[in-house]
């Protein structure tokens, strides 16, 4: 397979990671969910969400404009590396923190398992 058709996949996918999470407030009625909680708490938790689709928007700028970079040098091994690990570490804590049995949850278990795979695939197809 190309390699650099992978890393486009994987730009794809972080990108649609990011247009997930703006609708986070819509989607999860935060408007109305988050003020049970303190101020603090409210707070931290939109702004580690506007902190993810900023991360996820980079990886994917990444991927799609620094595809040579990625696949032929030392830096871009790292970054292929700690990309792969966001989504490996992003689906072992759905295990650990979200304990929850519904369709949605299986699904998107499924979707973060096809994350590891495309950002592993990059890693191992020469």
């Amino acid at each position: 397979m190309n390699k650099t058709l992978l890393l486009d996949l994987c730009g794809i996918y972080n990108l649609a990671f990011a247009i997930f999470h703006l609708f986070f407030w819509k989607l999860f009625k935060w408007n109305h969910d988050l003020k049970r909680n303190s101020v603090g708490n409210r707070a931290i938790i939109q702004i580690l969400n506007i902190r993810l689709i900023y991360i996820f928007l980079l990886m994917a700028f990444i991927y799609f404009f620094y595809p040579q970079q990625l696949m032929e040098t030392e830096l871009g091994l790292v970054l292929l590396i700690g990309f792969l690990g966001f989504w490996v570490g992003r689906t072992v804590e759905q295990f650990i923190f979200l304990r929850v049995k519904s369709k949605m949850v299986t699904i998107l278990t499924i979707v973060f398992f096809f994350g590891i795979t495309i950002h592993l695939l990059p890693l191992v197809v020469r």
